[in-house]
Formats: C-alpha cells, sequence, structure tokens
C-alpha cells in the first residue's frame, strides 16, 4: 500500500548533492522530481516493499548521474514511465 511508504525519507538535499554537482540545489530539485513522479505514478495498491526498493533503485541511478541537470522534464516522466512499466520484469531483487 502506497500511503505506507514516506517519500520524504527518499528525498535528496543539496548536501546530499554537493559532491557531485556544482548546483546542488537544482540537483536536489531534479532528483526529487524523479522520486516524486515514480510515487505519484505508481498504483494506490502497490506492495509497499516493491515501492520502496523502487525508489532504492531510482535513487542510486540518478544521483550521481553527470548530466542529471540536462535532462528536460518530458524525459525524465518517460523514465519514470518506462521504469514503472517494466519494474516487474527486471532482475533487481538481489540488488534493490
Amino acid at each position: 500500500m502506497k500511503e505506507y511508504v514516506d517519500i520524504h525519507v527518499v528525498l535528496a538535499t543539496p548536501q546530499d548533492m554537493e559532491d557531485k554537482f556544482d548546483a546542488p540545489d537544482e540537483a536536489a530539485e531534479r532528483i526529487n522530481f524523479i522520486l516524486h513522479c515514480i510515487y505519484d505514478r505508481a498504483d494506490d495498491d502497490v506492495e509497499t516493499h516493491w515501492l520502496e526498493r523502487l525508489l532504492h533503485y531510482t535513487w542510486e541511478t540518478w544521483h550521481q548521474t553527470d548530466n542529471l541537470l540536462d535532462i528536460d522534464d518530458d524525459e525524465l516522466l518517460d523514465w519514470v514511465d518506462h521504469t514503472l512499466a517494466t519494474w516487474d520484469d527486471a532482475d533487481n531483487e538481489e540488488d534493490y
């Protein structure tokens, strides 16, 4: 159940991003945009563990991505939709 996942636990702060990005405030906003999209677009009745793993995967995928600030919203939304659609098919049980 999605309502049992606290999205605020996984959101980035500028301090999380300052080692990698010259604009840590903007980088934190970008990754938080992606995390919120994952959360908002997930089904309401999704299993808690499933969503927690997916949010962890999203954080790990994007927090070190050099071109995070160069990717537009539409491309990020495409990534979110693709990830949500294929997450069950991905071999990620052991990693996330």
